[in-house]
């Protein structure tokens, strides 16, 4: 155990953000860099090492958190960095953007804020960095099989460094410019600066997994002759198929989906453009959906130096502490506020968007919207509350669907769907097509990037056992695990 009376010595500290002024003016990240270091050592303290850690339940990965928290107060950076690599393959990621279920399962949060879990992981994790503790594992010998890995994302790039470190031969196809899926051209770079991705694409190189950008799976290759070229076939194509907003007026010049939007910023970053082809300068920007893709537009547009800036969201706003319905260890919905939210804006709660109204070159100008509230368990209308608000951008953050229909993968592997719309998948990630597994947003839904990674690993487990006919590579969860709710 850390310190026996370090949850009664201490409370709970968090990672030091830029000032507002300061941080808007760039795309680093937002914290102060090494504010977190002085402070680490007594917060990793605070952890009870409880006799049951229900934290191992809110994480999917079955991170061994009281084992590093322990080893992260003693500062011995090296071993933490060995037991958090144990179970997750990119804590950096993790660190920097996951909601922390594990907090909020967290012991010491029945009665007190909950242990800083989040930061004492992107705290190990980027002094293992520093040390050089994170270096290119190779496999011993190879083990002759090949495996197609479709997609980039934290669930393709997991399963790709399993299987590759299990000896077999893998070759992670993309269809954007660079790799990293929505890592890279989702996550805008004050969340998570995209170098944390490169050197891990540099470590994976080195292990020996083969990237292929630019490369569409169902376009410019045909999956049933991909599936012809590999021993097996790991589908972590995302959820990509945003959900829409069929009103009057969707037609009208300025009305984006969040991922037309935000890649754009990301490419700037990245150097393809001198200044984004859709900027919110000077304009009035409103962001349709309240959770974190929004909370990602309202910061872009900040960033861009927009005019005004609004979040509308259709639910109720939620209460700043646990609902009687949401009890200990489950996750909570809690009103969240996130750094972009800090930096200014307007937070609109139960309003539904009724149509756009354009200028007469098509161009968006307003949006009308009308309360809501539940009548009878279904959101209606509230009468006369109509209004109009400038809207110059309109930016639709409202979730996702279901994988990418349309470029022919799912059609050409000739794969089943579940009742939701999602690929479906056996107890071992393995699709109705023998030798093709899927893992991730595709097969789970939308959903969180610490359940992306949980996933890949162990469809990679399933792949090396269909290759090998046993496995010792570690399966964190089944297909049908949830997340831990009421």
């Amino acid at each position: 155990m850390a310190d026996p009376k370090g949850f009664l010595n201490h409370g709970r500290e968090v990672a030091e953000t830029r000032p507002v002024g300061e941080r808007v003016q760039d795309w680093n990240e937002v914290y102060v860099p090494g504010s977190l270091l002085p402070i680490i050592s007594r917060q990793a303290s605070r952890c009870m090492d409880c006799g049951i850690p229900f934290c191992h339940n809110g994480c999917p990965l079955g991170n061994l958190i009281p084992e590093w928290n322990d080893y992260a107060y003693r500062e011995d950076w090296s071993a933490a960095s060995e037991r958090l690599h144990a179970t997750n393959n990119f804590p950096e990621f993790t660190g920097r953007l996951c909601p922390a279920p594990c907090e909020a399962a967290c012991v010491l949060g029945i009665n007190q804020p909950a242990v800083t879990i989040k930061n004492v992981e992107v705290s190990i994790i980027d002094k293992a960095w520093e040390t050089g503790d994170v270096a290119p594992q190779a496999p011993e010998r190879l083990s002759g099989k090949t495996v197609a890995v479709i997609g980039s994302g934290p669930a393709g790039l997991a399963a790709a460094q399993q299987l590759t470190r299990a000896g077999h031969t893998v070759a992670v196809y993309e269809r954007a410019d660079r790799i990293g899926g929505l890592l890279r051209y989702g996550i805008p770079e004050f969340k998570m600066e995209k170098r944390h991705i490169n050197r891990r694409i540099e470590q994976m190189r080195a292990e020996g997994t083969k990237f292929r950008t630019g490369v569409e799976i169902g376009r410019d290759i045909d999956a049933a002759k991909l599936r012809k070229r590999y021993d097996a076939v790991v589908v972590a194509a995302g959820a990509t198929t945003a959900r829409d907003l069929p009103v009057p007026g969707r037609e009208l010049k300025g009305v984006y989906q969040a991922m037309e939007y935000l890649p754009l910023a990301n490419k700037v970053q990245e150097g393809d453009y001198v200044t984004t082809p859709v900027s919110a300068e000077g304009k009035h920007v409103v962001v349709i959906g309240g959770g974190d893709t929004g909370a990602d537009c309202v910061g872009t547009a900040h960033r861009q130096g927009a005019a005004s800036v609004t979040q509308l969201e259709i639910m109720p706003r939620p209460g700043e502490d646990r609902a009687p319905g949401q009890p200990w260890p489950t996750f909570p919905m809690l009103y969240k506020v996130t750094s972009a939210h800090e930096e200014g804006g307007e937070r609109v709660y139960s309003v539904s968007t009724t149509h756009f109204e354009g200028d007469e070159d098509g161009n968006v100008q307003f949006l009308h919207l009308v309360e809501v509230a539940f009548v009878d368990g279904k959101l209606t209308p509230k009468p006369g509350t109509e209004r109009r608000i400038p809207a110059q951008l309109v930016t639709l953050a409202m979730g996702f669907t279901g994988t990418d229909r349309d470029n022919g993968l799912v059609d050409q592997f000739g794969l089943d769907l579940d009742e939701r719309g999602n690929v479906a998948r056996d107890g071992e990630f393995q699709t109705n097509v023998p030798g093709v597994f899927v893992a991730g947003d595709a097969g789970r839904g939308q959903s969180l990037i610490v359940w992306a990674i949980a996933e890949g690993r162990s469809a990679a487990r399933g792949v090396d056992r269909f290759l090998t006919g046993a496995s010792d590579l570690p399966s964190p969860i089944r297909p049908t695990d949830r997340s831990l709710t009421v």
